[in-house]
């Protein structure tokens, strides 16, 4: 058995418009700590990130608790919003959600979010078979994961882990199939003046 814990990133700065600098708050530096605190017992094996600066910075404090490097991989980066900056976020989701092929121009549809994540996710279960691994995400490409696995996993699902930041799932497999789920931990952030990425 393999098991895949999910990070969702802790409550990112937003006042850095730069999608892959973006950094933490000091309230979400202080919330990784949780995502430590879960995981530390957890005999994690692997450490895997999204190449944007709030994934890595989340999983930090466990990588130095653990004494294990944090791995990157692009595929596992969240879905390019081209150049949507912001603006009405529910009602352009939502379209993404209704057409999992709609995108704007220059930007990614949900399918290959999807795609992209789900190529990347075997690979690492070929390559680490009856490991723990952590993975630092994104809520949107989380979210095209737990759909993949469970389709029921719908825009509603995702409106609700919007608010968790950070927020960690663990995905039990055998070979590629999945088997299992169980929720780990959540901290609940209110939406309100938030971004989602």
């Amino acid at each position: 058995m393999t098991n895949i814990y999910f990070v969702r990133h802790a409550d990112p700065d937003h006042s850095v418009r730069d999608d892959r600098a973006r950094p933490l708050t000091a309230e979400g530096l202080r919330d990784s700590k949780a995502v430590t605190w879960v995981l530390a017992d957890k005999h994690i094996d692997f450490l895997m990130s999204s190449p944007y600066k709030r994934s890595m910075d989340t999983i930090a404090d466990l990588s130095r608790t653990l004494g294990l490097e944090i791995h990157t991989d692009e595929d596992f980066r969240e879905r390019g919003a081209g150049s949507w900056r912001g603006d009405n976020f529910f009602e352009f989701i939502e379209k993404q959600w209704a057409d999992f092929d709609y995108h704007i121009e220059d930007g990614e549809s949900l399918r290959e979010v999807q795609n992209r994540n789900i190529r990347a996710l075997n690979h690492l279960l070929a390559e680490h078979k009856d490991e723990n691994i952590a993975i630092a995400t994104h809520g949107t490409a989380l979210s095209t994961i737990l759909n993949y696995y469970y389709p029921k996993f719908d825009f509603k699902c995702f409106k609700k882990i919007v608010d968790f930041m950070p927020f960690i799932i663990r995905l039990d497999f055998d070979g590629e199939k999945c088997v299992n789920y169980q929720t780990e931990l959540i901290i609940h952030k209110d939406f309100n003046n938030r971004k989602a990425n």
